[in-house]
């Protein structure tokens, strides 16, 4: 990484933990406050000694997606054209060892947010859920895909939708649009495999009898040409659905239609996480094989808010933004501006569209239960298709 994205974490050294932006210059004490915390894992004491970087080889890559997610939360703060109201911005490193979550919430250091916005999981994702639940504070989860286990949490809202409701999306396509066609659901052994066969067979069978001929296909390896070609129709439309998690079975599934699909029509849906697989990638390998999958992102990158981020992310760091940065800009600007317009009604607003930045959204209130009668949570239902051919990734509707 270069010396301006280095100096750019080491600025933030000394900012996590009491980093506050102000909206405007000239405060009005009359007018309204509204405070904001961004968490996310930096490992700031982990990296830094006296303020000095203990890697030779530059800023480790593992904090690298926490450390973009703040910097584009930054630009959306600096960027952000505040009215009749102020805005404090506090960003708060959840790995610390002396300041982490509990030490601030056992000192009741953010018992006066009005919106906590985290890129955070696990241990760090449950504290804050359970602390908004406490003390009714809205907490946006913005990068992690799961519910992390809490319920009764109507303040919780996930961006990044759970792979339940991925499946979910998928399943709904092919009831639509193919719904006569023979569909495949191939797998490996596995617990997350286990996960996807259970909500396909629950979404397929809810009455008690399968909408949809889905038939699975288990391996216990990488799935070649030859399992595949003898369950295909040359004469009919298949569709395969990679039930894996795995790079290594979710290149050798694609491996295998590609090997078919110019004799065979095939069209191949994978998983949420195939997006970020490198192997699927490469714009020779699959030469004019398309593979889709679901993702709860899409940004073209041009859109006038895509451009000034560009645009200022170049100039201030001297490289391209990563997505990651696009995610903090997003999430920062969009529930900040909604906590401004809506102080006393957040929650019921959050699908407001006035400040739509890239990526459409749709929260829907989650019962996992149906005698339930609040919501465990608020998560992300709107899911684009995907379409990745030769390396080149477009939405495909």
């Amino acid at each position: 990484m270069g010396k301006k994205f280095i100096a750019g974490v080491i600025i933030l050294t000394s900012f996590a933990f009491a980093f506050k932006a102000t909206a405007q210059i000239d405060t009005i004490k009359k007018m309204p406050t509204y405070r904001v915390a961004i968490f996310a894992p930096l490992y700031l004491d982990s990296i830094f000694s006296n303020n000095t970087l203990r890697y030779t080889q530059g800023v480790p890559k593992f904090i690298a997606p926490s450390v973009e997610f703040i910097q584009g939360a930054q630009i959306a703060l600096d960027s952000m054209k505040m009215g009749k109201e102020n805005v404090e911005a506090f960003i708060y490193d959840s790995k610390s060892y002396t300041k982490n979550i509990v030490y601030l919430i056992n000192n009741k250091k953010l018992d006066s947010l009005d919106l906590i916005i985290g890129s955070v999981r696990d241990m760090d994702y449950k504290q804050l859920a359970d602390f908004a639940l406490l003390k009714n504070i809205p907490f946006i989860s913005a990068t992690y895909p799961n519910d992390g286990g809490i319920t009764a949490n109507p303040f919780t809202v996930i961006i990044n939708s759970t792979l339940k409701a991925h499946c979910e999306a998928i399943y709904s396509y092919l009831l639509q649009s193919h719904g006569t066609d023979i569909i495949y659901l191939c797998r490996k052994k596995g617990q997350q495999e286990d996960k996807v066969a259970a909500y396909f067979k629950t979404l397929n069978e809810q009455d008690g009898k399968a909408l949809l001929n889905i038939q699975q296909l288990n391996t216990d390896s990488t799935f070649s040409s030859d399992i595949l070609k003898n369950k295909l129709d040359s004469n009919r439309q298949s569709v395969i659905i990679g039930g894996s998690l795995d790079e290594s079975f979710a290149t050798g599934l694609a491996t295998a239609c590609y090997n078919l699909f110019e004799t065979y029509p095939i069209t191949l849906i994978g998983m949420p996480n195939w997006d970020g697989f490198a192997s699927l990638q490469k714009k020779n390998d699959f030469d004019g094989f398309p593979v889709y999958f679901t993702s709860p992102y899409f940004n073209n990158k041009w859109d006038s808010y895509s451009k000034m981020l560009t645009s200022v992310y170049l100039k201030k760091y001297k490289i391209k933004p990563g997505d990651m940065v696009f995610k903090g800009f997003e999430t920062t600007y969009m529930f900040t501006k909604l906590l401004t317009k809506y102080p006393d009604d957040f929650i019921n607003r959050i699908n407001d569209k006035s400040f739509k930045v890239f990526c459409d959204y749709n929260f829907r209130p989650v019962l996992l239960k149906k005698e339930n009668t609040k919501p465990d949570y608020f998560e992300n239902k709107h899911l684009y298709f995907i379409k990745l051919l030769n390396g080149v990734k477009s939405k495909a509707w």
